[in-house]
């Protein structure tokens, strides 16, 4: 048996193992790796020579691996995967970018703002701790207040000085209304708010801006306010209630979006309503003075990137 020196493969004769099996030939390998296809051949005897056996077999349709090249392969995958983290990790070392982050959010600005913002930083720093809350905004702006957060996005309520906050971009809430697909409204076209008073409702408490868009248009309209509601900040209980019943709910576009198109839920779909609802702007907002740690503030960049370029 031909003596094995594994413990000899350096990363570049993995990135070769790896591009040879994914590409099935020696010429298109060495091409991704930047390398001449000899300079490629000679890698490859020089592989087979520590590993003491064939790794490839040459064949009509290309290259195909032996049972040891599928072994390497799979583990030159792993290995130079864990490379590629282990180097992500030191920069982000190197850049502050540990630690933990907390933040909180509306529910339409976590769905379509800080959801992208967290896996940009994830790619960057993986390990970070990040917690996110969705909570109305008094609640946040009192526990941004009190420390316990970095920033929100979100709004300041009346009675509350904004001078003590630096509050950045302005994003108008637009607000559907999600049924189940079998609700008897669903294939109406052009729903005034009066259609749907008699149904029950499944919506936030009154006081909140969400609640009180809608209040609003039934005023507008001279319609009746419904009154059998479920008061709830709890997606999850709307989700059921809708999947369960008649039942109507207003919600933040982003959050619409989410559960009735790019990942539908409960089969839920939205009403095509005559007139739009809008909910009060929302912003980024930071307690002033507050010096936020260097992973804070790259999650707050790549979130205000986001925001400011949709809320334009």
């Amino acid at each position: 048996m031909a003596e094995i020196h594994i413990q000899r493969l350096q990363p570049k004769h993995l990135q070769l193992i790896r591009s040879i099996a994914e590409l099935g030939q020696l010429s298109l390998a060495a091409q991704e790796l930047a390398l001449t296809q000899p300079a490629a051949s000679r890698m490859l005897g020089e592989i087979e020579r520590y590993v003491g056996s064939p790794i490839f077999l040459r064949t009509p349709k290309g290259m195909e691996p032996t049972a040891v090249g599928s072994a390497l392969a799979r583990r030159a995958q792993n290995v130079l995967e864990e490379m590629r983290e282990a180097a992500r990790e030191v920069e982000a070392i190197q850049r502050g970018l540990t630690g933990k982050i907390r933040i909180g959010a509306v529910t339409g600005g976590a769905v379509g703002y800080v959801v992208p913002a967290i896996r940009a930083l994830k790619a960057e720093a993986s390990t970070i701790d990040i917690h996110v809350d969705v909570a109305p905004s008094g609640e946040m702006i009192r526990d941004l207040l009190s420390g316990q957060y970095d920033f929100v996005l979100g709004r300041i309520p009346a009675g509350i000085d904004a001078r003590q906050f630096h509050v950045e971009g302005a994003t108008m809430e637009e607000v559907e209304i999600v049924v189940h697909h079998s609700h008897p409204l669903v294939n109406v076209d052009r729903l005034n708010i009066s259609d749907m008073a008699h149904f029950p409702w499944v919506m936030q408490a009154p006081g909140t801006p969400l609640r009180q868009a809608v209040e609003n248009v039934f005023i507008e309209e001279g319609a009746p306010i419904p009154r059998n509601i479920v008061n709830t900040t709890s997606l999850l209980v709307m989700i059921a209630m809708l999947a369960s019943s008649n039942a109507i709910a207003p919600m933040s576009r982003e959050v619409s979006d989410l559960l009735c198109r790019q990942t539908p839920v409960g089969n839920l779909t939205t009403l095509k309503m005559e007139t739009p609802i809008e909910v009060t702007p929302y912003h980024l907002i930071t307690l002033n003075g507050k010096r936020l740690s260097p992973v804070a503030a790259r999650l707050r960049e790549l979130l205000l990137g986001h925001f400011m370029s949709r809320s334009r």
